[in-house]
């Protein structure tokens, strides 16, 4: 039997990276998985990879009108969550000196708002003693040049944690923060305009990585899995950082 047989959970931004490998394990450990993505296409690609069990469902973590759309379907379908994982969200470069408006607008919208609204809305679904898993960054510990939006964001997210532990405490709700490092998905290859940059990129990561090497959303995938299940229990509020050591040096 899978550590996670017969839960709900839902995942957000699960068409691709670390919340489609999440999708994945979740489903062979037993879960009836609720995915959502932006973009319809690559969303049902990642459904049908992963087969029964996974149940697609498009939409945007920056829209209310999505998320209350997406809460509807889970309540009519399942009519509760086990797990919550509010994976959603993005960056893109900006030096300070050339931060926009539109910049910090759409980061903070989908990394901060969006993770907020997703919780909020969908905690009438949640189970009490059900885990909420919140996506955040070693970019939210640690300095990383022309990233300061999309850390402050993350680091927000990590401060969610903190105080949601709180409110929710009467209901026994776990919530905890996945910290992936560099991880190979679809979000950071696209940093780089082109492959000599993302060459660069990338040996320059590794070499701050004293394992060596990025990650792979499947390794992020079974932390998740850790604090979706009851291995996890008696933890609550902390940061399970997935990225061979980088923001530990």
């Amino acid at each position: 039997m899978g550590k996670l047989q017969g839960k709900v959970a839902v995942i957000t931004g699960a068409n691709s990276g670390i919340g489609l490998a999440t999708a994945r394990l979740f489903v062979e450990e037993g879960a009836n998985v609720f995915m959502t993505g932006r973009r319809q296409r690559e969303l049902d690609d990642a459904v049908k990879s992963i087969g029964s069990g996974a149940r697609g469902v498009q939409g945007d973590v920056a829209n209310l009108v999505d998320l209350d759309r997406l809460f509807a379907i889970v309540r009519e379908e399942a009519g509760t969550i086990d797990i919550l994982f509010a994976n959603a969200g993005g960056g893109t470069l900006a030096p300070l000196g050339s931060i926009t408006e539109e910049h910090f607008d759409t980061i903070f919208t989908a990394n901060v708002r969006g993770t907020l609204f997703t919780v909020q809305k969908a905690l009438p679904l949640m189970k009490d003693g059900g885990s909420i898993i919140l996506t955040g960054s070693t970019t939210g510990t640690t300095g990383t040049p022309a990233f300061s939006v999309y850390s402050a964001s993350k680091a927000a997210v990590r401060n969610f944690a903190r105080t949601w532990i709180l409110d929710l405490a009467p209901r026994k709700i776990r919530v905890n923060v996945l910290v992936p490092g560099a991880t190979s998905t679809p979000g950071l290859h696209g940093l780089a305009p082109d492959a000599d940059v993302r060459q660069a990129m990338i040996g320059a990561l590794v070499a701050a990585i004293p394992l060596g090497r990025i990650g792979e959303p499947e390794e992020a995938a079974r932390a998740a899995l850790f604090l979706a299940s009851d291995d996890s229990s008696f933890v609550n509020g902390s940061e399970l950082f997935v990225d061979g050591g980088s923001a530990q040096v």
